[in-house]
């Protein structure tokens, strides 16, 4: 008796209900970043130096539609690290107008050389990112 060949086609992978997708993952992140954005009152040029400099038309458009963007590593890592400095501050300083404020003081602190932490985040790298947020950890008795 012959046996009829069955047809098959390879089955998309499955991923978990609960793994989050680039696009979940880039719109939770730009939404928090212009929550953040508001609350530090930052203007459009200093949130575009600190997503990695995007060109403008870009930054407009995930700024009106968070949801549609799919985002870079490099930008992501950026979110990362912002909302890192942000949690790191608001734990550190609990009234939320001294956390926000923070960044807009100057510093005498060896990574700021008296300079505003958010002179620092604005020079364009993000090992300045990581600078500020491990003299964040570090100062909560984190990493360092």
């Amino acid at each position: 008796m012959a046996h009829a060949a069955r047809l098959t086609t390879p089955e998309a992978p499955r991923r978990a209900p609960s793994e989050p997708t680039l696009t979940d993952m880039s719109a939770a992140g730009l939404r928090a970043f212009f929550n953040i954005a508001r609350d530090w009152d930052l203007n459009a040029d200093e949130q575009i130096k600190l997503l990695g400099s995007p060109g403008r038309s870009t930054f407009f458009n995930w700024k009106k539609e968070p949801q549609a963007a799919r985002l870079s590593r490099d930008t992501l890592e950026r979110l990362s690290l912002l909302l890192g400095i942000y949690k790191a501050l608001q734990i550190l300083l609990p009234q939320p107008s001294a956390a926000d404020n923070w960044i807009k003081r100057p510093n005498s602190a060896p990574p700021f050389g008296g300079r505003r932490a958010l002179d620092r985040m604005l020079a364009g790298n993000i090992s300045d990112l990581v600078a500020v947020r491990q003299y964040l950890d570090a100062m909560r008795g984190g990493w360092a």
